[in-house]
């Protein structure tokens, strides 16, 4: 299990099994980050976001524990992300 923080909304625990759809949504993120895609970049966030919600377990509020990975929420904007990102995306691996 990894736990997930997404910006602004909270932490999910999500099965390992999970990591390559995730690691599949992150380059498609990170490939519309390097064409500079405004559009492609708000939908392949939005797509990483909702998949982590979805296949996640929300956390209890009042639970905080380290987050394995912290992606911000779908309103954070394209040049704000771009400073997040690595070589290897927002997921690494």
């Amino acid at each position: 299990m990894m736990i997930t923080r997404i910006l602004g909304d909270g932490q999910y625990e999500i099965d390992e099994k999970h990591l390559d759809r995730l690691n599949k949504l992150d380059s498609a993120l990170q490939s519309a980050a390097r064409a500079d895609d405004a559009a492609a970049f708000t939908a392949a966030l939005s797509a990483l976001v909702g998949a982590v919600r979805t296949l996640g377990t929300r956390l209890p509020d009042e639970m905080i524990t380290v987050s394995d990975l912290v992606l911000p929420d779908e309103d954070t904007s394209l040049s704000q992300v771009r400073d997040l990102l690595t070589d290897e995306g927002l997921i690494p691996g």
